[in-house]
């Protein structure tokens, strides 16, 4: 099972760049079956904002964190012992603190990839890599 970090599923609604917009939404569609981390549709709805003088509205930010739990097979909801977990990676692999949590919510959850532009394509951690669909594309 795989999940997708926030900045793929933002690019999907971000107008500005269309072939990153396309990269994005072929992620969506391929990364299957699919595990949507709280965190995840938290951050969505917080990044969201930045698109609102690009046309996408508040209400429209809410309908497709909507679409995202109706694609996911799982919902990975917080759990306080991912807080060890988190802490561990942020002070071994120098991730922030959202990526290490992140992160550790997907160790938790047995996932096998997470989707992300901002965590190294290839880093592996207890069995979960991380996938950049960006890597090697020139903006």
């Amino acid at each position: 099972m795989n999940a997708i970090d926030t900045n793929i599923w933002i690019y999907c609604h971000d107008r500005r760049v269309p072939k990153k917009q396309a990269i994005a939404r072929s992620v969506v569609e391929e990364a299957r079956p699919l595990a949507l981390i709280w965190q995840v549709g938290c951050e969505f709805i917080a990044a969201s904002r930045k698109l609102v003088d690009n046309g996408f509205s508040e209400q429209e930010a809410w309908d497709a964190l909507d679409d995202m739990k109706s694609m996911a097979d799982l919902i990975v909801l917080p759990d306080v012992t991912v807080w060890t977990e988190a802490r561990r990676l942020y002070a071994t692999h120098s991730l922030s603190f959202w990526d290490a949590l992140l992160l550790a919510a997907c160790v938790r959850a047995g996932l096998e990839a997470l989707y992300s532009e901002d965590i190294s394509d290839g880093f592996e951690v207890n069995g979960v890599k991380v996938i950049n669909p960006f890597a090697g594309w020139d903006s």
